[in-house]
């Protein structure tokens, strides 16, 4: 008689872009040993995620940290695995030359309410229209005038410059200079109420992930690519893009890390742009 072994399924949910796709590639591509679990791999973009994550529809799943701001008492954070854009991140674009004071009383797009990128620019600038706009439309968008400026994320942050856009500011840029600090963009979360031995677990094999893909660059990088929108025939600067969001900060937040997602928390809650004052969480293995 065959022995029917229980799988403990394990639905990993994260955006279709190539830096995800990257620290993700050894664990949902069957190169790590996950015995007993059953990995099932979801693609969405990220405000899709961050609005599935009020159900508590995955296991693990990316999230912007604006999202885990209103999230924290159903995921905490795993140790690695986090974005942060180190003197760069988000980009507002324009056509026409603009300044932070021009933005009020303009249209901006903005790929999604809670997304990192609509908290940095209400940082930034907190007297902005905003309108919600699919984060692949946005550079269309303000190049047909459907918007004034847009904020741009994911590939789109390299590539504006090629449709004649022109940057009014790099949300990153300016984070950094006000704090000296990365700004962290979007980390991993893992539900509350899994096994405490299967979320150390878990959080282990995502480690392992994003190593595996450090030290087998080109190997994971071809296999990124195929989620590179706009980028796929231009292999330098695909490799750039995972570069700048897949690195030391994504194998371990670190202190500064840390410290950068918990002052990020404490400067929407004082803007009056999240809704309460939330400490950071992060499982312990």
């Amino acid at each position: 008689m065959t022995e029917t072994r229980t799988l403990t399924t394990i639905r990993i949910a994260h955006s279709p872009d190539s830096d995800d796709a990257f620290m993700f590639y050894a664990l949902t591509q069957g190169l790590l040993d996950v015995e007993g679990l059953e990995i099932r791999h979801v693609l969405q973009d990220i405000e899709s995620l961050n609005q599935a994550a009020f159900q508590g529809t995955y296991e693990i799943t990316a999230l912007s940290f604006h999202g885990y701001a209103h999230l924290a008492d159903r995921y905490q954070l795993m140790p690695s695995g986090a974005s942060f854009g180190d003197g760069y991140g988000p980009v507002v674009v324009s056509r026409q030359p603009l300044g932070r004071a021009d933005l009020p009383g303009l249209k901006v797009a903005i790929p999604g309410q809670l997304t990192t990128a609509h908290l940095a620019l209400r940082l930034w600038q907190p007297d902005v229209t905003t309108e919600i706009v699919p984060f692949d439309r946005i550079l269309d968008v303000v190049l047909s005038g459907e918007a004034d400026a847009g904020v741009v994320i994911h590939e789109g942050q390299l590539t504006y410059g090629d449709l004649g856009l022109r940057s009014v500011v790099d949300l990153g840029e300016w984070w950094k200079g006000e704090t000296g600090l990365p700004l962290p963009l979007g980390g991993n979360g893992i539900k509350r109420d899994l096994d405490p031995d299967l979320k150390r677990r878990l959080c282990r094999l995502l480690t392992e992930s994003i190593n595996y893909g450090l030290d087998h660059r080109q190997e994971a990088l071809r296999y990124a690519t195929r989620y590179a929108r706009g980028l796929e025939d231009d292999p330098v600067r695909s490799d750039r893009f995972v570069g700048m969001y897949v690195n030391d900060w994504t194998r371990d937040y670190g202190e500064a890390g840390r410290r950068a997602v918990q002052l990020l928390l404490d400067r929407g809650f004082e803007a009056g742009v999240l809704p309460r004052h939330v400490e950071a969480e992060f499982v312990g293995i």
